[in-house]
């Protein structure tokens, strides 16, 4: 597989826009058993894996929910975590079987066992969550336990991406005997088998988490410490708070001010930088009775957008431009938005409409949610369009899960999504996104692009379905269900007494607190 190895940066630098009013950086704070304070924007949306797709949920998931494969650090392929061990049956890629680990149990006491897996595919899919990720087991026909360790899944399709599938939180593995099967459970506990115990949930501000000492799995040799994560509201609360020295780790979203201005002069503060394929698009909604559901529309919108601008105004150069829908360093990357719209060009926009009988001005509402410089983004696109005279943009923003909720129901014309790689391969860019049923709900599906994705799951060797992945972003751009803006490095930034924050995050949508540590 050609996947671009995670390029990770440490060095020992101060931020200095988060020093003011100090002379100099600090260190990790004593006492090698308080638990490792980490903050983040990116907040949970649900407890049960059942019933939530977005990173912040996710991120927990993989702390404290088992599944049966995982990525390590900087992997390309998947390894067994609840089993011990995975595999295609035969050349068709059609049956997979999972054998799991002896004594496997969950943080009740229960046994995990074959029934508990099939249980936990089985009522993701029944209950069908709009905001859960049953879209990204589109291929699944059936599960089956085979006695107590074994589990066999049969695809309705070739589908050689299948198992980086099961090692996202789309396969955590939940007790059959304590959720309910047909409906999501409520509260604010969790029966896992992951590499932590969930002690306490505060929604929107913060878990504490200590070592699971019975958990077995890919982590098991970590010196796992106990974890406080804290939730802010934006990404100017994170940097108060790592300012305030409230934190001893800072991940997902510092403001792009804060980021622009690291520097490696000074000593105290270690920042670990990956090239991770976290993507933000322009969504559409392509129902019935949207403003932007007429392709020439979309179109003109594509022929306006100025990405640079985006990137050099208000990210201040801590995002780079984004023509495809696959991210640079992915599988078959190719830039069809730039071959198409090189550059802003009104004019053209204008004869697209023109051409298609559209009034003007086109009339839309824009809305945005959580993320750095969100606000600052949807007006600077705002203005972009306004300029042209051709739309009238109507922007707002709307709390996180809210937003979920609105645009999994069609409710916005337009909104700005940043989308995180689930794994490492280009299919975590396609078909959730441009897929039928995609979990962006917009309404987008096309025969062509479905024969597309087809094509791309049915060859193991990935680097051998590139000219596929480009054929998928050549429809995007001809059928514009969404605008690639921008792409973006994932910065963790730790104190000069925390070791391990180079490995928390590398672009897999895995947060691995169990490589923190006390130095």
């Amino acid at each position: 597989m050609r996947v671009r190895r995670v390029r990770i940066r440490v060095g020992a630098v101060c931020l200095a826009l988060l020093a003011v009013g100090a002379s100099g950086c600090w260190g990790g704070r004593t006492g090698e058993e308080e638990p490792i304070a980490v903050g983040t924007t990116e907040a949970v949306a649900q407890l049960d894996p059942a019933g939530a797709y977005d990173a912040g949920s996710w991120a927990l998931y993989g702390n404290v929910y088992q599944s049966l494969l995982t990525l390590t650090p900087g992997s390309s392929r998947p390894v067994p975590d609840a089993a011990r061990q995975c595999g295609f049956q035969g050349d068709d890629l059609q049956s997979y079987t999972c054998a799991l680990r002896p004594g496997l149990t969950f943080s009740n006491g229960h046994p995990l066992t074959a029934e508990d897996v099939t249980f936990s595919f089985r009522r993701l899919l029944r209950i069908n969550s709009p905001q859960g990720p049953s879209s990204l087991l589109d291929t699944l026909g059936s599960v089956a336990a085979e006695g107590l360790d074994r589990v066999t899944f049969r695809l309705k399709a070739p589908d050689a991406t299948f198992p980086f599938k099961i090692a996202t939180g789309a396969g955590s593995i939940v007790d059959h005997t304590t959720y309910p099967a047909d409906r999501l459970r409520t509260g604010r506990t969790v029966d896992g088998s992951g590499p932590y115990l969930l002690d306490s949930y505060a929604p929107g501000d913060r878990a504490a988490l200590r070592p699971n000492p019975h958990y077995q799995g890919a982590a098991h040799s970590a010196p796992r410490r106990s974890v406080t994560v804290r939730w802010y509201a934006d990404p100017a609360g994170l940097s108060a708070a790592w300012r305030r020295k409230q934190l001893d780790v800072a991940a997902r979203q510092l403001p792009p001010a804060d980021l622009a201005r690291l520097s490696a002069a000074d000593s105290g503060i270690r920042v670990s930088e990956t090239a991770s394929a976290n993507a933000r698009a322009l969504v559409f909604n392509l129902r019935d009775g949207s403003p932007v559901k007429p392709l020439a529309v979309r179109r003109a919108i594509a022929a306006v957008v100025d990405r640079d601008a985006l990137a050099r105004d208000v990210h201040l150069r801590t995002v780079d431009p984004l023509y495809s829908l696959i991210p640079q360093g992915l599988t078959g990357h190719s830039n069809p938005f730039y071959d198409a719209y090189p550059v802003p060009d009104p004019d053209r926009a204008r004869q697209l409409l023109r051409d298609a009988g559209i009034t003007l001005p086109v009339r839309f509402t824009l809305v945005h949610s959580r993320g750095a410089a969100t606000g600052p983004e949807a007006e600077t696109l705002k203005a972009q369009l306004e300029r042209t005279g051709l739309f009238q943009v109507t922007t707002r923003h709307v709390p996180w899960e809210e937003f979920q909720q609105g645009y999994a129901r069609g409710a916005y014309d337009a909104y700005a999504l940043s989308w995180l790689a689930d794994y490492p391969d280009p299919d975590t860019f396609t078909s959730p996104l441009v897929g039928e049923d995609n979990a962006l709900h917009n309404g987008y599906s096309s025969p062509r692009m479905e024969r597309l994705i087809r094509a791309t799951r049915r060859e193991e060797r990935r680097d051998h379905v590139a000219a596929a992945f480009r054929g998928v972003q050549e429809v995007v751009a001809e059928d514009v269900p969404l605008v690639p803006l921008w792409q973006k490095k994932d910065y963790v930034l730790t104190t000069s007494g925390i070791s391990g924050g180079q490995y928390l995050s590398d672009g897999t949508g895995i947060w691995r607190l169990w490589e923190l540590a006390r130095l």
